[in-house]
């Protein structure tokens, strides 16, 4: 927090935080009347908005397919295959799928194969969001289940036995006993979703973008990556991601303070 001063500072390394002349919001005025503010702020809240609307429900909705595999085999199998990816490095998943989209790729192979035009889709903006939202989904669905499985493993098993003594089918059982019985743990996850709604993982952003996709790619953190890393301006990057942490912040109370109001669920 005390290196946070360089934001309202014409920071520079010789000399030092307090040496360096104070600038007050300078930084911050030159960010929000900046030509590229409005796209960066729509880019950001697209991608990380589709992906919260998008990937959020695909982890609850395996975890509950995976509850319902009475086949103990079966069942490791697909939690080991849906797990491995999120242990593979990320410049090897992105690599992956640059190789998977290219011209010659093995997507591409396929459209072909059904008569479909070969598409570009790292150099057309439109097709940015979907693989990446996509790639996401296969990285980290798996993963982000298992809390849920571990959720829904904590549910008293005497629910279910009078449910069926109610006559009660299995769809019967997930609507009115397992949604319900974890959905103290979904509203959580989803607070601490959209308290980082503006903080969207920008290195897998930094690999698979290129300028052609500008339009779309480019969010709040790559654009601070170029200005305090590749271009030294530090005190104009502390800023910018000053102004994304307090805007994840009053995100974070705001929808924790509707959680508590209308489900009595909340972190604090």
């Amino acid at each position: 927090m005390y290196g946070a001063q360089i934001a309202f500072r014409d920071y520079y390394i010789t000399q030092g935080i307090l040496g360096s002349k104070w600038v007050g919001l300078e930084h911050f005025r030159e960010f929000f009347t900046s030509y590229y503010f409005g796209r960066l702020l729509k880019n950001t809240i697209l991608l990380s908005g589709l992906n919260l609307l998008i990937g959020f429900p695909i982890p609850i909705i395996l975890a509950l397919l995976i509850n319902e595999v009475r086949n103990s085999k079966f069942k490791r199998t697909v939690q080991t295959i849906t797990y491995l990816p999120h242990f593979i490095s990320l410049v090897v998943i992105c690599g992956i799928v640059l190789d998977f989209t290219k011209n010659n790729g093995l997507i591409n192979d396929i459209l072909s194969f059904f008569g479909i035009e070969r598409i570009l889709f790292m150099q057309d903006p439109k097709w940015f969001r979907t693989v990446y939202i996509i790639s996401d989904i296969w990285q980290h669905a798996g993963w982000n289940s298992i809390i849920y499985i571990a959720a829904i493993s904590a549910i008293p098993q005497d629910l279910y036995e009078a449910a069926k003594i109610s006559g009660c089918n299995r769809w019967q059982e997930t609507i009115h006993i397992t949604i319900p019985g974890i959905a103290s743990t979904i509203i959580v996850l989803l607070i601490l979703r959209v308290g980082r709604i503006m903080n969207i993982g920008h290195e897998k952003v930094l690999l698979l973008y290129n300028e052609s996709i500008y339009s779309t790619a480019d969010i709040i953190s790559t654009y601070v990556y170029r200005r305090g890393i590749q271009n030294a301006e530090y005190s104009f990057s502390a800023a910018v991601g000053l102004f994304n942490s307090v805007v994840n912040m009053l995100l974070l109370l705001f929808v924790n303070f509707m959680s508590k109001k209308v489900t009595e669920d909340s972190l604090f």
